[in-house]
């Protein structure tokens, strides 16, 4: 797998959300023209796009803020997690706690709780910045 796209309004908000969850950002930059029109299925396209990738350098997460069209919101917004779709994108860390105190100083919430799965991992979703929900697998012994 290349990269997971997650389009965005405040780009900058979930590019530091992201970067507090350890993930490096490679680039950014606007996009448009006739190419990503052909390629998106969508005409007159005007977007910023972030890469971001990371720590072991085996994933990518790019980030998309539409100027033209308009983003258009789901419904519902903060989707629970039988939604049909892409509902998480999962990372293993070293510490559970201390990553998720980083993350809500960037306005991340639990969405339920820190739970144990037999003697293997302590395990959370967070929602951060736009709704976006996380998984943290901290894996033990």
């Amino acid at each position: 797998m290349d990269n997971v796209l997650i389009v965005v309004d405040d780009l900058e908000a979930v590019i530091a959300f992201f970067v507090e969850l350890g993930m490096e950002l490679e680039g950014k930059g606007p996009i448009e023209g006739r190419w990503v029109e052909r390629v998106i299925g969508i005409d007159d396209v005007r977007q910023d796009v972030a890469m971001l990738r990371t720590p072991d350098g085996h994933g990518r997460i790019e980030l998309a803020s539409f100027h033209t069209p308009a983003a258009i919101n789901p419904e519902p917004q903060n989707a629970p997690a039988n939604t049909l779709g892409i509902r998480r994108i999962m990372f293993a860390v070293d510490d559970i706690e201390d990553v998720v105190a980083r993350l809500e100083a960037h306005g991340a919430e639990l969405v339920g709780e820190i739970a144990r799965f037999e003697d293997s991992y302590r395990l959370c979703y967070v929602r951060g910045p736009e709704g976006i929900v996380v998984g943290l697998a901290e894996q033990l012994g």
